[in-house]
């Protein structure tokens, strides 16, 4: 969830996304609905803009895998060398009004023409620039360069107000997360038939953190056959907080979690909800001062990690007012519902295709209820989804990206298998 006080960037990493489902705004707060076609959807999963990044031997990704300084990358799948693309694409907002988000493709360089492909999304980023498409960053390429060095293409959305993106960030805004990652991949395939190469219609998802939740959503609307072409053929979620309202947030407020992320991860929850949703007219009724006259600026994507964690306090009781600790304690109205909605990527659906779920034993961040609750929800729907334990990974000091780490490796011996 969080590179919050480990590394020079800011990953705030929750969770959310579902799939053809839209949140509208009512009297009784947000409602989940059927997403209805628009003028605007002509146009989504068009290309804007297609840029070359690199090329890069099988040898210079292990290098660059191995040489992380947090902390190294497992390089036992790297068996290409591979090129990586900046992509700007047409895609619609929370609303559903004509937007561009970016992402970064990366294809291998080992002589297939019909590619598999694996989707990633990842976790929530403060900073705009921290995204695979725009960051140099191993911790932000690792993914796309371990995937496309095993021989599959990858597509790894920056979701909304992130990378090139317009605007500030959705946070955990159900259906932008799977529209903008749904559309990265029509978009990838259009790019990829430029090359004279293929993408086969299954689809291989996965994610970590804010970007397993994404994944599960991505996952449902592959299932239900929103686009016309990719399927779902497996999804490997890793570590992410499925289940917001009874888990995570207890957690959160309850001091179960690294304190300055904890700090962090409220802030932006109450921030980015109201933007969306209106849950408060002023700052004031749930910061204290004097972060109510700074938070919403300081979380609109154009501020470093550095900045935000320099900018908030070092506990929610200095963050939050009494109201604001009672509105996460006992949501009602509109955050109830927008946590309903978030919660429904394990809850309101029963996957088809092969599922796993990753987690890291005693990971301060996405505490393992979540998880827990995930497996069982799915388990109830008759869904057979093992929960696969990573350990307790390490990268510069945290169980939690470490579990990026670890479940990239093993993630991506799956998908490998899966043929």
């Amino acid at each position: 969830m969080s590179r919050v006080l480990v590394m020079s960037a800011v990953s705030v990493a929750l969770m959310a996304s579902t799939a053809t489902t839209v949140v509208a705004q009512g009297a009784a707060g947000p409602r989940s609905a059927v997403a209805a076609p628009t003028t605007a959807d002509v146009s989504r999963g068009t290309l804007v803009s297609v840029e070359h990044l690199r090329t890069l031997t099988a040898r210079e990704v292990a290098a660059e895998l191995a040489g992380d300084e947090a902390g190294a990358w497992d390089t036992g799948a790297v068996r290409y060398g591979l090129d990586t693309f900046r992509i700007v694409y047409r895609t619609v907002d929370p609303h559903g009004r004509p937007t561009t988000a970016s992402g970064l493709l990366a294809l291998p360089r080992s002589g297939e023409r019909r590619l598999r492909t694996v989707s990633f999304t990842h976790g929530t980023e403060l900073f705009k620039g921290d995204v695979a498409s725009v960051s140099a960053d191993v911790w932000d390429q690792a993914p796309a360069l371990t995937y496309a060095s095993a021989g599959f293409a990858a597509a790894l959305p920056d979701y909304l107000g992130l990378g090139l993106g317009p605007g500030p960030h959705p946070w955990m805004d159900v259906p932008s997360e799977t529209t903008a990652a749904l559309d990265m991949l029509r978009v990838s395939r259009t790019a990829v038939s430029a090359r004279g190469r293929e993408l086969r219609r299954e689809v291989l998802v996965t994610g970590f953190s804010q970007g397993a939740s994404a994944a599960l959503g991505l996952s449902r609307s592959l299932q239900e056959g929103t686009d016309g072409w990719f399927r779902l053929r497996a999804v490997a979620p890793v570590s992410g907080a499925y289940a917001f309202r009874g888990a995570e947030l207890p957690a959160l407020l309850a001091g179960r979690t690294e304190p300055k992320a904890s700090v962090i991860y409220t802030a932006l929850a109450l921030v980015a909800f109201n933007r969306l949703h209106h849950l408060y007219d002023a700052p004031s009724q749930v910061f204290r001062a004097p972060y109510d006259g700074t938070i919403e600026g300081l979380l609109d994507g154009t501020h470093t990690g550095q900045e935000v964690a320099a900018g908030t306090p070092d506990s929610l009781d200095g963050l939050l007012t009494a109201r604001g600790r009672a509105m996460l304690a006992h949501p009602t109205g509109r955050l109830a519902a927008i946590l309903r909605v978030a919660d429904g990527v394990c809850t309101d659906w029963a996957p088809k295709a092969p599922v796993r779920l990753y987690f890291a034993d005693r990971d301060e961040q996405a505490v393992n209820a979540n998880t827990a609750h995930c497996h069982a929800t799915l388990r109830a729907r008759g869904v057979d989804a093992p929960v696969v334990d990573l350990g307790t990974p390490d990268y510069g000091g945290s169980r939690h990206l470490g579990s990026q780490q670890a479940g990239t490796a093993a993630v991506v011996r799956w998908f490998s298998a899966l043929g």
